[in-house]
């Protein structure tokens, strides 16, 4: 059973530097052929999916948010970590890691394999 468990800061203030990261259990997050995404779900609005790292270490982004963003990866540690920067309220949502097998972005949660639970972010000051 492959399980993926979202961690990081609840509460960020604004102009920061978000950092989350999803641990993964019951798969590598170099088997091929997934890709590594995080989705987020803003207060009131449909899913946002951000980007994904895939199993070869291939980042793909977001157009709207490709110039404030960074997805990375441990292998070591079987986890990929989101950095979104200058951040605004308006990035607050509940965000989402989730594995995909299909490199075509989605965002729609139930078309990925497997997601984590999700984490509330808030960006305040």
């Amino acid at each position: 059973q492959v399980q993926l468990q979202e961690s990081g800061p609840g509460l960020v203030k604004p102009s920061q530097t978000l950092s989350l990261t999803c641990t993964v259990s019951g798969d590598s997050i170099t088997t091929d052929v997934y890709y590594w995404s995080w989705i987020r779900q803003p207060p009131g609005k449909g899913m946002e999916w951000i980007g994904y790292i895939a199993y070869t270490g291939k980042t793909y982004y977001s157009p709207s948010l490709k110039s404030r963003i960074s997805i990375s990866r441990d292998t070591s540690k079987n986890q990929f970590t989101l950095q979104l920067r200058s951040v605004t309220p308006e990035d607050t949502a509940v965000y989402y890691c989730a594995r995909h097998s299909d490199s075509r972005p989605s965002n729609y949660l139930h078309e990925y394999d497997y997601w984590g639970q999700g984490t509330q972010v808030t960006v305040s000051s």
